[in-house]
């Protein structure tokens, strides 16, 4: 009699959950698949076409795979869900992402970067070789973690940036290249709000102390922030608050300074100053700096605290972490050429560009350690 009633109360719970998974699957034809998560704040993998040379090497399977994940109905609110289960469960991470003190999320780094952080550094080195009449400039921007070890949870592990950062800086001073050191800027200024606390960039305070440093480094004088005029915007939530939701979570505040402009191309096109207004309307507030990020950018301006006869110009190779850092820079050169090799086919046609006085190559940590593209310097 006990049995009977056991079986016939699994019977509903099998049905409704066939159902679910019916439901769930007919959803997943249906709904039509989307090119970019606003929630996350990157494009979504998109169904990928079968060939024989991917089946065969199993490229088609873990792309699928992707694809599959990225494209599951009602995908936002699984993420809700389960940063909600794992905050009330009192987990310290949640998608790769650390839950620090006084609200700073971190993203979660792997220490099997000495490949392609070396890789990359070669790069460097065959860049400088290969311009040795120009005057080149490496800076490595440690990620908030390094800064920021204070605010870590208890027991995180996490990539020694400091001793990566010092022994490329020895190897590249062997061979010619000045270096930056911005991480011991920004560890004078670790109690000031120099990273976000929901996003994986630094604040525009921290870029400031990074264009100082640089400023140090190059005999420059920085302009000083008391000098120009400020704005904040509320309600920013970054990258990190996309990959984690923590529920508890404040928003952080963007700021930026006005820079005024005489002109700026994009890519050859004309631009109306170097921010986009619109993306402060967006989730992606920080797009917002330098109108993202594009193959080249040509900032023009009357800033220039040395004014010469000659007009001077910087070439920037960079991430996105550069991209606040940018307005800086046209108060110490006349024209700021900045590149992105994400976008541009090679280094060789932004040289082609002008003659340049100084060159500036500057990658955050966790990105230097992972772009396939930084070796486009050598061509």
């Amino acid at each position: 009699m006990l049995d009977s009633l056991k079986k016939a109360v699994k019977v509903p719970l099998i049905v409704v959950f066939a159902l679910i998974i019916l439901v769930l699957s007919v959803a997943d034809v249906i709904v039509p698949d989307k090119a970019l998560s606003e929630f996350e704040n990157r494009p979504l993998a998109q169904k990928p076409a079968l060939n024989l040379e991917s089946l065969f090497d199993n490229e088609h399977a873990q792309k699928y795979e992707e694809y599959v994940n990225d494209q599951f109905v009602l995908r936002d609110e699984w993420i809700s869900a389960k940063a909600l289960l794992e905050a009330v469960t009192l987990k310290v991470e949640n998608n790769g992402i650390l839950f620090g003190k006084d609200g700073y999320l971190f993203e979660k780094q792997f220490t099997d970067v000495d490949e392609k952080f070396n890789q990359n550094l070669g790069f460097v080195t065959e860049f400088a070789q290969k311009y040795p009449q120009q005057n080149i400039t490496f800076a490595i921007i440690p990620s908030a973690y390094q800064v920021l070890r204070d605010k870590l949870p208890l027991g995180a592990i996490s990539i020694n940036q400091q001793a990566y950062i010092q022994n490329a800086y020895t190897q590249l001073h062997k061979d010619g290249v000045s270096t930056v050191d911005v991480l011991s800027k920004l560890s004078q200024h670790s109690d000031e709000d120099i990273y976000y606390k929901t996003d994986h960039h630094w604040t525009t305070l921290g870029a400031y102390y990074g264009y100082v440093s640089y400023c140090e480094q190059k005999g420059l004088t920085p302009v000083s922030l008391d000098t120009l005029s400020k704005t904040q915007v509320p309600d920013f939530y970054g990258t990190h608050y996309s990959k984690a939701k923590r529920i508890d979570i404040k928003p952080d505040t963007l700021t930026y300074y006005d820079v005024p402009t005489t002109q700026v191309t994009i890519n050859n096109e004309q631009a109306d100053g170097i921010y986009d207004y619109d993306k402060l309307e967006t989730r992606d507030k920080y797009a917002m700096f330098l109108r993202g990020n594009n193959a080249m950018t040509v900032i023009k301006s009357d800033n220039n605290l040395n004014k010469s006869d000659k007009p001077t110009r910087v070439l920037v190779a960079k991430d996105s972490y550069f991209n606040s850092m940018a307005g800086f820079l046209t108060y110490n050169y006349d024209e700021v050429y900045v590149v992105d090799l994400r976008y541009l086919s090679v280094m060789s046609l932004a040289m082609q560009q002008a003659e340049f006085d100084d060159v500036l190559i500057i990658y955050n940590f966790g990105n230097f350690s992972t772009d396939n593209n930084i070796s486009k310097l050598k061509y």
